[in-house]
């Protein structure tokens, strides 16, 4: 359904409820509902539940646009981010590269470089600034969910090579349109994406000099699993399909036979070069696949988005996202035969999720990982207030071990309560939660620090609270806040509590 008249429909629905309706008050499963859908409980998000209810919710945030939310507007991106263009800013790039290579003066070579490391840590605190700022404001609160699942899922190391140039692209343009939309098309746009070629080291591969690394990570990591079923002939034939997918951020076309200049393809800095790829027949995962050049490619990715393994897998990880460590294999089944009947329908696979009844007898038992965790504390303690300086909250994630495009590995930060529930984390999250509840952290100052601004801190113990948090809140979380001796103290308390560490 059309976002806009879906928004259309559930204001009419809106119109006709009885004002009592909007004003009800929240159960615990209501609280905790909304504490696992979105990241977290604020004022605009009860508001809009209470209207319209739970069902038209949740169809609203499954066919929520990004909207513009008002941190958005109030903190315009960096005009490095998405301005000039990536293959541009790439270009760029390499030709400083050059020219720092060139200098004949060593000091000169240092400096230089260190100016450019610097525009790309601007650069790289920007793109996390802006994916915050949708995180805590955003409307659209599953699908900036989704963005950060995805994110993680296709995960990508900034500071390897120039990704930390390519990151803000990968996430605006191969991720974010996909999030809530067919799985096959997100998967392709991450393929065609350079910061995923580079990163995984695919725009080396070339026909007689063939690296398996994204191959190896595509079927074992992003579609069908570690025990989907594939061998290592498979990695080997995708790997061999996948020669000449890289990256040119060169102006104009390469010098190619004539025979090739048809097959060559080209969309921004994303290249597929004939001379590059391996024009042999292939057999991958027991289909015939003849040396054509892109259309390979093309096959191969329909091919692993059919995939049962991959439905299975795919739906698998939702699960433990949203609902259990330990997902109900029933469940899982279930999400599994929507993904396959509705063709990768990332949509109708969460409404299945979020309709079940494991889903529900989940509520508050999921462990929040630091992203969950930062995010939430901010929208209650903050209730939409915008943010001036989102440096410490970068600088909370970068502590707790979740940093934003910070995994160095491929495998995405884990989703598990043993990931994150160490001692020493809950000793990071209650000094994080005494800097939120105490309004000491300069979140409302300017990122230069040349503009302090007192704000003092939030007074959490107010009419949200006790119309919503205070209901999931067990006895002796209460015993402890009526101990506290002072507001800041309070809010130290709850931020920090057991029961707060739970969606």
């Amino acid at each position: 359904m059309n976002a806009r008249r879906l928004c259309l429909l559930a204001g009419l629905f809106a119109v006709s409820l009885p004002a009592a309706a909007a004003n009800r008050p929240l159960t615990e499963e209501d609280v905790r509902w909304l504490n696992r859908v979105t990241y977290g409980i604020d004022g605009a998000t009860v508001a809009q539940y209470r209207t319209l209810g739970r069902k038209a919710f949740l169809e609203s945030q499954l066919h929520a646009d990004d909207g513009a939310p008002a941190g958005v507007a109030a903190m315009p991106a960096h005009p490095d981010l998405l301005n000039p263009p990536l293959r541009l800013s790439l270009y760029d790039v390499d030709q400083e590269n050059r020219r720092i290579n060139g200098l004949p003066n060593e000091d000169d070579k240092q400096q230089a470089r260190k100016q450019l490391n610097e525009q790309a840590g601007k650069i790289a605190y920007e793109t996390s600034k802006r994916h915050l700022t949708r995180a805590l404001y955003s409307p659209a609160q599953l699908k900036e969910q989704m963005v950060w699942f995805w994110d993680n899922h296709f995960s990508v190391f900034q500071s390897k090579g120039n990704l930390r140039w390519s990151v803000a692209d990968y996430e605006e343009h191969a991720i974010r349109p996909h999030a809530l939309g067919n799985f096959r098309d997100l998967l392709m746009a991450t393929l065609k994406h350079p910061a995923m070629l580079v990163y995984l080291d695919n725009a080396q591969s070339a026909g007689g000099k063939i690296n398996e690394n994204y191959a190896r990570e595509l079927l074992e990591l992003h579609t069908m699993g570690v025990n989907g079923g594939y061998t290592q002939q498979d990695v080997q034939e995708l790997a061999r399909i996948l020669t000449g997918v890289g990256v040119n951020a060169q102006p104009g076309v390469p010098q190619l036979k004539p025979e090739w200049q048809a097959l060559y393809r080209r969309d921004g800095a994303f290249e597929f070069n004939p001379a590059r790829h391996d024009f042999g027949n292939k057999v991958f995962l027991g289909q015939a696949i003849a040396g054509q050049g892109w259309d390979e490619v093309e096959q191969a990715v329909d091919l692993l988005a059919r995939q049962p393994a991959t439905a299975h897998f795919i739906c698998n990880k939702l699960a433990l996202y949203f609902v259990s460590d330990a997902p109900p294999p029933a469940l899982v089944d279930r999400m599994a035969k929507t993904f396959r009947q509705n063709n990768g329908d990332i949509a109708a696979v969460l409404r299945t999720l979020f309709s079940s009844r494991e889903f529900t007898a989940s509520l508050g038992t999921k462990f929040k990982d630091p992203m969950h965790y930062v995010v939430s504390a901010m929208r209650l303690a903050y209730n939409g207030k915008t943010v001036t300086n989102l440096k410490p909250v970068n600088n909370w994630l970068n502590s707790l071990g979740e940093p934003l495009y910070g995994r160095l590995t491929p495998d995405g930060y884990g989703m598990r309560e043993s990931d994150w529930a160490s001692s020493g984390q809950m000793s990071k999250r209650f000094e994080i939660a005494r800097a939120i509840g105490g309004g000491s952290a300069g979140l409302f100052d300017s990122e230069d620090g040349s503009a302090p601004l007192a704000f003092g801190f939030p007074m959490l113990s107010n009419r949200l609270f006790y119309e919503t948090v205070d209901n999931v809140m067990s006895v002796p979380v209460k015993h402890a806040l009526d101990k506290a001796a002072s507001q800041a103290e309070w809010n130290a308390y709850l931020l920090a509590s057991p029961d707060f560490m739970y969606r």
